[in-house]
């Protein structure tokens, strides 16, 4: 018995025989399956012969004239190729320039949907999916030929050159493939570079719509190629990408304990039934149009395996059980959801069961020009555009709902609407529509999508427009509440890349674990595998955090008391938007910049910048610093800011045309343009906003949460000149930008259910403050669905403000207030997706939507007013601290529900006297010491390693309670620091006679040690 074969050849062996039953090495094209998988192994594939491809032509000769003499008998014979009369094969060579020719203007997929015309004879060159009842075409579609060739010799000029393997459908080439074994030393990398190296897109097989996908294989990783670029000089540009399935949450594919990891390729991908399924469905050249130069050019795309993998789940599924349920799709940045959402909303069109369409209409809802055009441009391979797509627009001559209506007339099978517009646009549609059943797919699905948004969408689709004579109150109560539910005869697919707890309840899977019901996406491709697999950045591998230094002055004689938390604010906030800390703060990022970005040449010396600020004087006071700064050391690079409305600076009105010197919708375009490089936003393009020459963010606003994940993934799109990205953060630290991205890392886990008893919980509280009857919300209720006029509720509701003035005191109303709040927002939700309705809920939830706005705030006295008045900046200083790569907790996140709490009360100011205040201000952000970075490193790593092995606080931690511990650790800080006098007497000299940096060094150090 001979060992293993761990080589190429031995890997090309075992494909060859699972997919045609052969090794492929004998001479001669198979004419039959039986003759192609003699042993009865083989899956549907013939073995090709090497000596039946014809190199000028790129196609193999023998089973596309077997195929066309099996299929179309009559026109072949007229062809007059296999004729006596053709000797010289003038007729055949006619034929194959005329193929040629279709597939270089066309490409090969076009070729093998549509056919070719020669002369007066036309040719059909590949069958698809039959209908199963249609014996014909059964049969027709079993004629097809799939083959694979092994070591195919494709070069005209170098004959030694040859493929590892070749896959043809009818003689057409389809894919080819370089194997490597990780045995010999080998991996997928060298695959890649073999394509680069050495493919030459100069022979016909690799020129550009000729083959449909390049892959490079090994025992690990698969990776593909849709289009090579060019050898040698020009190889770089040919963009391989990983083909896996994912492992872990990220990049790779899981063990096999069937085989080697990568025959999913084979075994599942490159069957016959789902080769025909990529080629109808997903595969296809598209034209893309820069709207910067008005260029075209074509794109071949093959879809990714997550991408195939989730919309083949979400039909199968959809087809399972019919229309009426949720999917929740977490896909990252960088996952093409765009092509995703085209190809899912194209097949849902024919889905069927029984015999029967599983959804009449397809609802896009995006705010995403592009998405509008990428599904237009994908349904154009497949069907005629106009006949199949209508765009909901404002502008159109006709009313949204106008729109909706004639689009659902005429049958158009998918409509697309944006967020905003969709509750209008629906809003009037009546009982024409109601035994419909619907298909909505959201992009970038959030809690908008829920609660009242999804009410307004349930009501005008499937409850019936018109109300009813003769209803009584509770009857228009129950439709309401029937309304709020997403109903039976609508699925939803909602996509997006960081799911909120509201998004995860409603359209997530739920499942028990222990006492709990927790939820999780239907399918994923986390941030984790999109960076691994090269598809998005990283833009927390440099992150650096700037560090602010400021003294101020008191000028006002005496001592006056202010509120210190209020004071802290101000002054914070005041120092921040000096006039001084911009300046200062807009040359760091220009000299940065222009050192460290382009000075490096990042992005091939096409690199722009992002300066996130957070408020629209901000921006302005940034845009006109970087301006004069620029204009002062003579740089040709320009500003521009971005920001909404006209606002008033400095006296005087401005706008974003006015300070750019072009309309706003140019500013997308402008930034790629020279001299702009720096974009300055106030709450503008910080989300969906797509720019790969976006390399460095300069962050000056505080984010968190979904807020910070959203604004720094503006850096992450890929460009072929992009290795790195640059974050520079005077706001954040790297805390909370952890503690952000972390959720959205991984998967995102709803950890339970949001608790509907806390709504009985907080009606009984609010009830207990008696500032409305049961009475009173029972005849607003029946005069506001009765459509009574204003001032017959507003004396209601006043009596109600009366009550809640005289009888409440602050901290009664501040409970009150929020618990009414915390009501509404909680039953807006549940009611969307709870299988009942409580009646007292929706009447309260009515009464107080109309209560809360007239609520007066408590008085709430500024004890801190005038603070600003009685200070002056001393000294301001930024200092950049070092460069950090975040690593994120490789772990599945949970999130909590949504919060049901609510209420409370007044917080009591703490006064003290503002030259306290300063002080204080002073002694935390001024510059305590003189070695910052010495000091720092003390901080962060010294001091608390020393107080972690303090044995008397290792033994409270393990055997006390917190508040034991805490005194344990402040002795054991103090012995730290005293043991540090000799080395650091200004450290202790710190300690001991500053009151405010001994209590923030405590505190900082006891969180820093006390969970580790």
């Amino acid at each position: 018995m001979s060992p293993t074969d761990t080589s190429e050849k031995g890997l090309e062996t075992l494909i060859m025989r699972h997919m045609t039953g052969t090794d492929g090495l004998k001479s001669g094209a198979a004419t039959s399956v039986a003759e192609a998988a003699p042993n009865g192994n083989g899956n549907g594939w013939f073995a090709g012969s090497a000596s039946a491809y014809d190199r000028e032509f790129a196609v193999d000769t023998e089973h596309l004239f077997a195929f066309l003499a099996a299929t179309q008998s009559e026109e072949y014979a007229k062809l007059g190729i296999g004729d006596y009369k053709d000797k010289s094969g003038m007729a055949r060579q006619k034929f194959l320039a005329r193929l040629q020719g279709e597939i270089t203007r066309r490409g090969v997929i076009d070729v093998l949907r549509n056919g070719i015309k020669h002369g007066a004879l036309s040719f059909d060159l590949f069958y698809g999916t039959p209908s199963p009842e249609n014996a014909k075409a059964v049969a027709r579609h079993a004629a097809n030929r799939f083959s694979i060739t092994r070591q195919l010799h494709y070069s005209r000029e170098e004959t030694k050159r040859a493929l590892d393997l070749c896959a043809f459908i009818n003689g057409l080439p389809i894919a080819t493939f370089e194997l490597k074994n990780s045995l010999t030393k080998q991996t997928v990398e060298d695959a890649v570079e073999q394509y680069k190296r050495d493919r030459d897109p100069r022979e016909t097989l690799f020129q550009f719509g000729r083959c449909v996908v390049h892959f490079a294989v090994d025992d690990h990783e698969v990776a593909m190629c849709t289009a090579l670029k060019g050898a040698k000089g020009m190889a770089k540009d040919s963009w391989f990408l990983p083909f896996n399935q994912g492992w872990n949450d990220g990049a790779g594919n899981p063990p096999n304990p069937a085989g080697i990891k990568t025959d999913y390729l084979w075994k599942r991908i490159l069957t016959p039934a789902r080769l025909t399924e990529i080629l109808e469905n997903y595969a296809q050249i598209v034209e893309e149009v820069s709207e910067k130069t008005g260029k075209k050019k074509q794109v071949q795309i093959f879809p990714r395996y997550h991408q195939l993998d989730v919309v083949r789940q979400l039909l199968a599924d959809a087809q399972a059980h019919g229309a009426g349920k949720r999917y929740l799709i977490q896909h990252s940045a960088g996952s093409g959801k765009s092509n995703s959402i085209a190809w899912l909303a194209h097949q849902l069109i024919g889905l069927r069961k029984d015999g029967a369409e599983v959804f009449d209409s397809i609802i896009v809802i995006t705010d995403r020009r592009l998405l509008d055009r990428q599904i237009r441009e994908t349904i154009k391979g497949f069907a005629q555009v106009g006949s199949i797509i209508g765009a909901v627009k404002d502008g159109a001559g006709v009313s949204k709902t106008e729109q909706l209506s004639k689009f659902l007339k005429d049958g158009k099978k998918i409509i697309i609407s944006t967020v905003q517009t969709f509750p209008f646009v629906l809003d009037s549609i009546g009982e024409e529509h109601r035994g419909k059943k619907f298909a909505i797919i959201i992009d970038e699905a959030h809690s908008s999508q829920g609660g009242r948004t999804a009410a307004a969408m349930s009501m005008a689709l499937f409850a019936g427009g018109a109300e009813q004579d003769e209803e009584s109150t509770e009857d228009k109560i129950n439709r309401i509440i029937e309304s709020r539910k997403l109903v039976p005869n609508a699925s939803y697919f909602a996509f997006t890349a960081t799911p909120k707890n509201k998004t995860l309840e409603i359209f997530g899977i739920a499942y028990p674990v222990g006492g709990e019901v927790k939820h999780r996406p239907f399918h994923g491709y986390t941030m984790k595998q999109a960076i691994q697999e090269g598809f998005i950045l990283d833009v927390l591998k440099n992150y650096t955090p700037v560090e602010s230094y400021y003294r101020l002055a008191k000028t006002v004689e005496g001592d006056p008391e202010y509120d210190v938390k209020r004071a802290r604010k101000k002054l914070r906030r005041y120092v921040e938007s000096h006039s001084k800390a911009i300046r200062d703060k807009a040359e760091i990022m220009v000299d940065h910049f222009l050192e460290q970005v382009i000075g490096q040449n990042k992005v091939g010396g096409q690199a722009r910048a992002m300066v996130v600020t957070g408020s629209i004087q901000r921006a302005l006071q940034y845009f006109f610093a970087f301006r004069e700064y620029l204009e002062e050391i003579k740089s040709p690079y320009k500003p521009i800011v971005a920001f909404s409305g006209e606002p008033d600076y400095k006296g005087e009105k401005v706008s974003e045309a006015k300070l750019n010197g072009f309309p706003s919708n140019d500013i997308a375009d402008r930034i790629q343009e020279d001299p702009y490089r720096f974009l300055i936003c106030a709450d503008k393009f910080q989300t969906g906003y797509d720019e790969p020459l976006l390399h460095t963010m300069y962050v000056d606003k505080a984010l968190s949460g979904i807020k910070a994940v959203q604004t720094l993934s503006r850096l992450n799109r890929a460009h072929p000149k992009k290795h790195d990205v640059f974050v520079l953060d005077f706001q954040n630290d790297t805390e909370t930008i952890d503690k952000s991205f972390a959720d959205y890392y991984r998967t995102t886990i709803l950890s339970k259910e949001t608790d509907a008893n806390k709504l009985h919980t907080l009606k009984a509280e609010l009830d207990k403050y008696q500032v409305y009857s049961p009475e009173r919300v029972a005849e607003l209720v029946d005069l506001y669905l009765a459509g009574s006029d204003r001032d017959k509720l507003d004396p209601i509701l006043d009596a109600c403000v009366a009550v809640y003035v005289s009888d409440l005191d602050e901290d009664g109303q501040v409970d009150f207030k929020g618990k009414a709040k915390a009501f509404t927002r909680t039953y807006d939700f549940l009611a969307t997706i709870l299988p009942y309705g409580v009646k007292e809920w929706e009447k309260l939830s009515i009464f107080l939507n109309f209560l809360i706005p007239k609520l007066p705030a408590p008085i709430d006295e500024d004890l801190a007013k005038g603070i600003l008045e009685a200070i002056d900046m001393d000294s301001y200083r930024a200092e950049k601290k070092a460069t950090m790569a975040i690593a994120l907790p490789d772990a599945d996140a949970e999130i909590e529900p949504v919060p049901t709490s609510g209420g409370g009360s007044k917080p009591e100011p703490e006064m003290d006297r503002l030259s306290n205040i300063v002080k204080s201000f002073n002694d935390q952000f001024g510059g305590l010491f003189a070695d910052t970075k010495r000091m720092e490193k003390r901080i962060t790593d010294e001091i608390p390693k020393r107080v972690s092995a303090d044995r008397a606080y290792q033994n409270a931690k393990k055997n006390s309670d917190r508040q034991n511990a805490r005194i344990e650790h402040d002795k054991a800080l103090k012995r730290v620091i005293t043991a540090l006098f000799t080395d650091d007497a200004q450290l202790f000299k710190q300690f001991q006679d500053n009151e405010s940096f001994r209590h923030w060094l405590t505190d900082t150090m006891f969180g820093m040690t006390y969970e580790n």
